[in-house]
Formats: structure tokens, sequence, C-alpha cells
């Protein structure tokens, strides 16, 4: 997979605060699932794989066992819902009220 996020690769995702990058993540979420509804399989398909990459930067930027925990669960749960059979039952609605949280609080701390 060819990496999008050139510049969040090279150093500038790992000095944001957990809050932005998973508001981050949330957008590409957002643009998969606004995409899978409008029956555009290519771009739903290449947001998911963005969010993918700005999960794993998270992974690998992060030190506390507490969210690599958490991080690494919503990997599988999105994986699950995008490209799995759903085993979790996501919804649109629960992605949107999960990240929903996280946008607000990365804007609230600007």
């Amino acid at each position: 997979m060819t990496v999008q996020h050139k510049e969040l690769a090279a150093g500038r995702w790992a000095k944001m605060p957990l809050a932005e990058q998973m508001a981050n993540i949330g957008s590409e979420v957002e643009r998969a699932i606004s995409w899978r509804s409008k029956k555009n399989a290519d771009y739903a398909r290449m947001a998911f794989e963005r969010a993918l990459e700005l999960i794993d930067l998270t992974l690998d930027s992060t030190a506390k066992a507490s969210s690599l925990k958490e991080i690494a669960r919503v990997r599988e749960a999105v994986v699950d819902y995008f490209a799995g059979d759903n085993l979790f039952m996501s919804t649109d609605k629960s992605w949107r009220d999960y990240f929903l949280h996280f946008a607000y609080a990365a804007r609230r701390d600007r």
C-alpha cells in the first residue's frame, strides 16, 4: 500500500495529541461511510485505506498501553466493518458517534 500521508508519516503525526489523531481517523472513516452510501466503492476503499494508515501511525506513535489496546481494537472493528463480516455489528451511526467525541475534544483543546 502506498503511503498517502507522507508528511504525517515523517513525524508530524507523532507530535499531535491523541484526540486530534483520533479525530483525523474519524474524518477518513466518515469519508468511507459517505462514499459507500453513494455507492462509490473505489473512493470508499481509498478512504478506508487512509483510515487504516492513520490508525497504524497512531499505534506506532502511542506509548501508553491503555491507548494501544483501544486503538488496536478500533483498527480491528474498522476492518471488520468495511472489509469483514461486521461481527461487531457496527453501524454508520455507531462510528460517527464514537469519533464525534474525539473531534469535539480536539477542537476544544485548540
